[in-house]
């Protein structure tokens, strides 16, 4: 059964990691506590991307921090990358589960709680919630959610939940008392001159330990 860590959650953005690069940013986030990476860059070519993939799992897998793959599955077969994560717009999660295996973590975005109600999860290891504050890093989701929005999705659903939009260290404690197992940061990390620093102070805001999860 594989396991997880939802506690900090780095996804990529490329412009915002600059001239340092995804692999080097990542690199550093580790070394600040980051838990899980999920490779997102929507623009790449399937070349680029599988390139990228490939060299983040060179940092990863030695640490033992799975590598998930945003909306992708087939660069997640070509690295054997840990897992997927898929939203509204992508395939079912049920497809998703199919083709990348019984072993692959599969996650999904939930924006809304009827979107939660109206989505089969049984092949779902865990549900990104966004954004909890609205974003401009990921302009394609739907009004925030807020700390009230998360307490909801929180209450109708079992699975492992992790908080996006706009998450850091200020806000990061309030996303785990409102019911996440987790948080997501894109640009506190990505973004950060000292990705290692940032990366502990989110970390140590949450107050949380680790949590890892047995994928059922």
């Amino acid at each position: 059964m594989r396991r997880f860590d939802l506690s900090l959650y780095l996804v990529t953005d490329p412009l915002l990691a600059g001239p340092r690069g995804v692999v080097e940013t990542v690199r550093q986030a580790l070394d600040g506590g980051v838990t899980i990476v999920q490779l997102r860059d929507p623009e790449a070519k399937t070349r680029a991307l599988v390139e990228t993939a490939a060299a983040l799992l060179e940092v990863t897998r030695p640490r033992g921090v799975p590598l998930i793959i945003n909306d992708r599955v087939d660069v997640m077969l070509a690295v054997g990358a840990d897992g997927v994560h898929v939203g509204a717009n992508d395939m079912e999660p049920a497809v998703a589960r199919r083709l990348a295996g019984p072993d692959a973590i599969v996650g999904r975005s939930i924006t809304t709680l009827d979107e939660l109600r109206e989505t089969d999860l049984a092949g779902v290891d865990y549900i990104g919630a966004s954004p909890v504050f609205s974003t401009p890093t990921k302009t394609d989701t739907g009004p925030e959610l807020g700390l009230e929005g998360l307490k909801r999705l929180r209450a109708a659903t079992t699975l492992p939940i992790v908080g996006i939009g706009r998450i850091n260290a200020e806000n990061a404690r309030a996303v785990i008392e409102a019911g996440a197992d987790g948080v997501a940061v894109v640009s506190a990390i990505m973004a950060a001159a000292d990705p290692a620093a940032a990366a502990r102070a989110i970390s140590g805001a949450t107050g949380l330990s680790s949590f890892p999860y047995r994928k059922k």
